[in-house]
This record gives structure tokens, C-alpha cells and sequence, in this order.
């Protein structure tokens, strides 16, 4: 694992239309749309308290925290490396994150006396018993599990406190997987498919549950990410729904209950 990226290393990229300046590597995991899509799925409210469990450099949590001010945040890391950069990248941005490096399977005792109003998370989308692994050790470790999604969804629950919320984006065809690990402790579940193009299939899914809710399961109408058919040429065909929430960083339109 990386314990530090040297600044060569390193870009520093505009999200919600330079509004948050963002460190990452220049080889290795980089955050795209995910994490952005991942925040704007969150419905905390100013004095709440957000988790995310593998942060990474801390886009999803600058970004929910940039949309919703007055929220006690933390970040749990495995990689040294990243959580220094989501540190930086939180000072940088005049923001306050606390993240805490460890192994969500072993929780680290700074966060396991501790309970949360929303945990979220975008666990690595590709099952460890499939594909090949990526060239670089960091990317690996985001993008290939380690843990399965069953410990993730478990480790959330068990920082959730009565009624918290909590939020996952993923991979639609580990929609199966994810519901298979949500299990009696969490109810009212929802979940958002996201499809690249009216007529396409999801993509991307967000699944939103609360603890100790009994609430029955339903599955919202797909949010489509571009206008159009197909790509015609070299601009942005997002919508403006999805616009909104890259460059300004707005939540979903969406009715969750």
C-alpha cells in the first residue's frame, strides 16, 4: 500500500465547477462522477453526522459537506496515502474532515464507540474472485474488493444509530449482492438505478436504507444521466438534473419515500 504520493505524482482537479479542488494521483484510483453521485444522494441535514466508510481522497464527503454546512464528518481509509490526501484535500478546501486509517473488518476503536446519523459509501465495484487485477497497487484496492460487500453493509449498520441512514453506490449488476447483505437490521429500502441514456440499461445503482425501519423495498424510476439517444459529438449531453448536481453540487430530484 502507498503510504505517501509525492507531488509530481499528483493533479489537483476541479469538481462542482471548481468549487472544490481535489488532489489525487496521477496513476492509480481516480474519482470520477461516482462519489459526486454518491453525495448528492445523501439527505443529511446541517448538525448531523456523516461516516464514509473507504474515503479514498475524500470526494464524496467534500462534496456532501460543500452542499450541507454544519455536518460532524468522519472518513474511515485503509490506504495511508489517500487518507492523507482526503486530509489535505478537506484543509485545502476550508473544510473540516476527520478520517481515521484501519480496516472497516477491524474497526478502529476512534470510530467503533461511535454511531452516526448517515453512513455511506462506494465500495470497490469488481468481485475479488473475478477479472484481473489492475497494475497499481492503490487502484487494485479501490476497484477490486477486499472485503466483500456484505462486511461493508454490515460495518455501516453496526455505526448507524436508531433510525440513521444509510447510502451506497454501486455497480447495478452487484444490485443482487448488495440487497443480499442488507439484512433485518435495516429497512425502507430504495434504490436508484442510474442508465447512461433513455432506453439503456442501468448502469450504476444507489441504494438508500435506515436502521430499524420495516418499511417495504421499492425500486424508483431510473434518473438518466444524458439527453439524447447517443453521443453527437465532442460537449457535455448531460441532463440538466445531472448538470445541476456536477457542476453545483445539488441533490437528486428524486422522491425517496
Amino acid at each position: 500500500m502507498t503510504s505517501t504520493f509525492d507531488n509530481n505524482g499528483l493533479t489537483c482537479d476541479a469538481f462542482l465547477g471548481g468549487n472544490l479542488r481535489i488532489w489525487q494521483p496521477r496513476s492509480g484510483y481516480r474519482a470520477g462522477v461516482d462519489p459526486v453521485f454518491l453525495a448528492a444522494a445523501v439527505g443529511a441535514v446541517p448538525g448531523q453526522s456523516v461516516l464514509e466508510l473507504g474515503c479514498g481522497a475524500g470526494v464524496a464527503t467534500l462534496c456532501l459537506q460543500w452542499r450541507v454546512g454544519g455536518l460532524d464528518v468522519a472518513g474511515l481509509e485503509l490506504q495511508s496515502g489517500y487518507a492523507g490526501l482526503a486530509r489535505r484535500n478537506a484543509v485545502e478546501n476550508k473544510l473540516t474532515f476527520e478520517v481515521v486509517e484501519g480496516d472497516l473488518q477491524t474497526m478502529p476503536t476512534a470510530l467503533r464507540a461511535r454511531s452516526f446519523d448517515h453512513v455511506i459509501a462506494n465500495p470497490p465495484y469488481f468481485d475479488r474472485n473475478a477479472g484481473t487485477s489492475a497494475g497499481d497497487a492503490g487502484r487494485e484496492a479501490a476497484r477490486r474488493e477486499a472485503a466483500p460487500l456484505a462486511a461493508w453493509v454490515d460495518a455501516a449498520t453496526r455505526r448507524l444509530a436508531p433510525k440513521g441512514w444509510l447510502t451506497i453506490i454501486q455497480r447495478a449488476d452487484r444490485l443482487p449482492d448488495l440487497l443480499r447483505a442488507c439484512d433485518a437490521r435495516v429497512g425502507d429500502l430504495r434504490v436508484l438505478p442510474l442508465a447512461p441514456r433513455q432506453g439503456r440499461a442501468a448502469e450504476l445503482v444507489i441504494l438508500r436504507a435506515r436502521k430499524g425501519a420495516r418499511g417495504p423495498f421499492r425500486l424508483l424510476p431510473p434518473v438518466i444521466l444524458h439527453d439524447g439517444a447517443a453521443h453527437d459529438g465532442d460537449r457535455e449531453s448531460y441532463s440538466s438534473q445531472i448538470g445541476g448536481i456536477l457542476r453545483d453540487g445539488d441533490p437528486f430530484q428524486v422522491e425517496w419515500r
